[in-house]
């Protein structure tokens, strides 16, 4: 059976993609635009490195630009996310609770077994953990503020999501991020003291692999279960809360991402002709 996204719906996606595109790239050239005669510039700092410089003028230029592209467009992505699945979820941001000692020390041993590799990683390990609560947990309050929490409201789920762009982490990081879902998970938990559900997700913004090929990045599998995973086209879907989400959203970043070609196409122009106007003088 084929579902076919509500058309409203539909464009609404495609409004806020091409909303937060347009924004980045409007600041983006902006940025570039004050930068071109600061020595400092991030594209004209690259002229310094003289090893950078000897591979020509338009290597050294997108060598600056595309670092200085990823790590915003990260946020961008995020953000970009957030505002999608407003459509369909309640957005939130600060969790306020308890974590308990015991909680803490759980999450310590869970991540010594994955490490050793003693257990493989399963939702099991956290969702059927249950200790004593004392009668005053003040000196045990804390707060948590969260990018990416989604609430539906209709199945009385709450979804603690940490974003990353690829997903290519080291070791470290991977167990961090595990860390840092479950401390949320179980302040939440707390929080909430019923029996609404609490999912928490490792999440890519694509899949580095390509998608529709399988994701494999052994340090973060390391710590997540497969069911913890949204990778590229999955995570796309669950924020447009619809199996075809992905697919709206690509074709309207392949229109909108024309503007960014533009835009890189002026300040490329603006930067060559600003060197090749100093080298005259």
């Amino acid at each position: 059976m084929v579902i076919i996204m509500n058309s409203r719906k539909e464009q609404f996606i495609k409004e806020i993609v091409d909303t937060h595109i347009r924004q980045f790239v409007d600041g983006l050239e902006t940025r570039y635009r004050a930068e071109v005669d600061d020595p400092l510039g991030v594209i004209n700092a690259k002229k310094n490195n003289a090893f950078i410089s000897q591979l020509g003028e338009e290597f050294m230029f997108y060598s600056a630009f595309v670092r200085s592209f990823d790590s915003s467009f990260g946020k961008v992505l995020e953000n970009m996310g957030n505002a999608i699945a407003k459509i369909s979820f309640t957005v939130k941001g600060r969790i306020e609770s308890y974590l308990l000692p015991q909680q803490t020390q759980h999450i310590d041993f869970l991540m010594t077994a994955y490490e050793k590799r003693d257990a493989r990683p399963s939702t099991r390990d956290y969702q059927n953990f249950n200790c004593l609560v004392p009668s005053n947990v003040t000196s045990f309050l804390t707060s948590h503020e969260t990018d990416n929490y989604f609430y539906d409201e209709e199945k009385g789920c709450h979804y603690l999501i940490e974003l990353k762009a690829g997903g290519d982490l080291d070791n470290k990081k991977a167990k961090s991020e595990k860390i840092a879902l479950l401390n949320e998970f179980f302040i939440l938990k707390n929080a909430l003291n019923n029996n609404e559900t609490v999912k928490i997700y490792f999440a890519t913004a694509y899949n580095k692999f390509g998608e529709g090929s399988p994701w494999h990045q052994e340090r973060v599998q390391t710590f997540f279960a497969e069911d913890e995973l949204l990778i590229g086209k999955d995570y796309w879907n669950f924020v447009c809360n619809d199996p075809e989400g992905y697919q709206v959203v690509f074709d309207q970043y392949k229109i909108s991402s024309e503007y960014m070609k533009n835009a890189l196409e002026r300040i490329k122009l603006l930067y060559f002709h600003s060197i090749s106007d100093k080298k005259a003088l």
